[in-house]
């Protein structure tokens, strides 16, 4: 940092007790660090949710089966949640920026490599590396705010990722849509390509460099977590083709056990800087926060890989239609993202995840018990409004709640934690979804996939539900 900039912010220090800066003479740095963190965190959520409208074009052009429509969403999905934690570490480690800029030149390039792919299975590995730049790329952008705002604005900032976070989960389905219907698939991983070369020399140059406190790497509990991570997410993944009763899926669940006991034990005691303090655990605004938020997107996942092929293969909708139908769903968290991140730095973060997990198992509930043959359209927008409400309330405050239950050292692990268990939610919620979809219907007819779409929305709001009794033991103030 320039001398000048050195002085700037002694200035801005020392006058800030005694004048309350407008947002418009909100220091460059920080606007910076907010466009170009919320748009990380934009190309994340988008690339989580931006295939669902284009699954059934993969099925037709790959001749793709149930589990590799599956593996499109979970590849990307299950690396991301196996490898975020080691993402904050290294952030903390080699520099916050630094790895920022290698984790969107990874996910840029992976992109392109999606959009060049030839075959299901190169698709999914591509996917694959995807969820790794997204892995480094998205718990920095959290600690990258939290540490250039301080506490009493970070609630306002946060408010404003959580509403990109949400743009990009409102524009994946229409998005998805439009392109498969106006171009081709490929076109939804070429768009990400312009997009991360401009971030790249911007967020090189914009962006200020901090560090964590671990001046060293935990390599014995990165490889401990990642593999523990991976086999309790492989398990769900693959239980529906190959039974959850196989000795693959078994097997799967025991290593991830086994493993995860393991890490556990090593960061309590035999880590010199352990990755993960399980002290935060010890706190209730960190439990339940990362509790609330695995669920909902368990919840949010499942409900969406359902949804998006119901208004194509029962309704008859093309992929544009149904991405613009869904959108009163995954549109809300844009406008109500950011006032419920305002809101909650006065009434905290508690009413908010409540009563949005809530909304969204209510929304989901209604939607299940409206799918019938011959539903119309009519009948469904207004739980998914119900839904998108929900959701749009928990984005911002769950991560509100992780970030300021935490010391402001330890925000880019917290962050890595909870984007951790976001994903591993996401990869459990789809393949409860599918599980549950075979078990009652198929692909055989439009009657049959609403057989088994209706039970797999009911699930999603009983897991919704079940999220919402976690946020109901938030403690009622911040950093408890």
């Amino acid at each position: 940092m320039s001398d000048i900039d050195s002085d700037i912010d002694i200035a801005e220090t020392l006058l800030a007790p005694a004048r309350k800066a407008p947002p418009s003479t909100a220091p460059p740095r920080r606007v910076w660090t907010v466009v170009l963190a919320g748009l990380g965190a934009l190309l994340c959520a988008l690339d989580v949710v931006v295939v669902a409208t284009a699954l059934p074009a993969l099925q037709a052009d790959f001749g793709a089966s149930l589990s590799q429509l599956e593996w499109t969403i979970n590849a990307y999905n299950l690396v991301f949640a196996c490898l975020t934690l080691t993402g904050a570490a290294l952030g903390d480690r080699f520099g916050r920026r630094r790895m920022y800029v290698v984790g969107l030149a990874v996910f840029t390039l992976a992109s392109a490599w999606a959009a060049l792919a030839g075959g299901a299975g190169e698709l999914i590995a591509a996917r694959a590396v995807q969820g790794a730049g997204a892995a480094v790329l998205l718990p920095l952008t959290l600690t990258l705010i939290s540490e250039a705002f301080p506490a009493e604005k970070r609630g306002v900032a946060i408010g404003l990722w959580g509403g990109v976070s949400g743009l990009g989960v409102a524009a994946g389905p229409v998005l998805g849509g439009a392109v498969t219907d106006g171009l081709s698939w490929q076109w939804i991983f070429w768009l990400n390509v312009p997009l991360g070369l401009v971030m790249l020399p911007l967020a090189a140059r914009k962006l200020r460099e901090s560090h964590g406190p671990r001046p060293q790497l935990d390599i014995v509990g990165l490889a401990l977590a990642a593999v523990g991570l991976t086999g309790l997410a492989w398990a769900p993944v693959r239980a529906p083709e190959a039974g959850w009763g196989s000795a693959e899926v078994l097997v799967a669940l025991a290593v991830g056990v086994v493993f995860v006991a393991a890490f556990l034990g090593w960061e309590r005691s035999g880590a010199r800087y352990p990755m993960l303090p399980l002290a935060h655990f010890r706190r209730r605004g960190f439990s339940t926060a990362n509790g609330a938020v695995f669920l909902m997107f368990m919840s949010l996942l499942g409900a969406l890989f359902m949804i998006s092929q119901l208004f194509q293969v029962s309704l008859g909708n093309s992929p544009l239609e149904a991405g613009l139908r869904i959108l009163v769903w995954t549109g809300t968290p844009l406008l109500v993202a950011p006032v419920a991140g305002a809101l909650a730095d006065r009434f905290g973060n508690r009413p908010f995840m409540l009563t949005g997990l809530v909304l969204q198992a209510v929304g989901l509930g209604l939607m299940a018990w409206q799918v019938e043959p011959g539903v119309g359209y009519d009948r469904l927008v207004v739980p998914l409004i119900i839904a998108g409400v929900g959701i749009s309330m928990v984005f911002p405050t769950v991560a509100n709640a992780v970030s300021s239950s935490v010391p402001p050292a330890e925000v880019g692990v917290a962050s890595g934690v909870n984007n951790a268990l976001r994903e591993l939610g996401g990869v459990f919620g789809v393949a409860v979804a599918a599980a549950v979809f075979v078990r009652y219907g198929g692909y055989d007819s439009a009657e049959s996939f609403i057989d088994g779409c209706a039970p797999a929305l009911w699930v999603s709001a009983a897991v919704s539900a079940a999220g919402a009794v976690v946020a109901s033991f938030a403690p009622s103030k911040q950093g408890i």
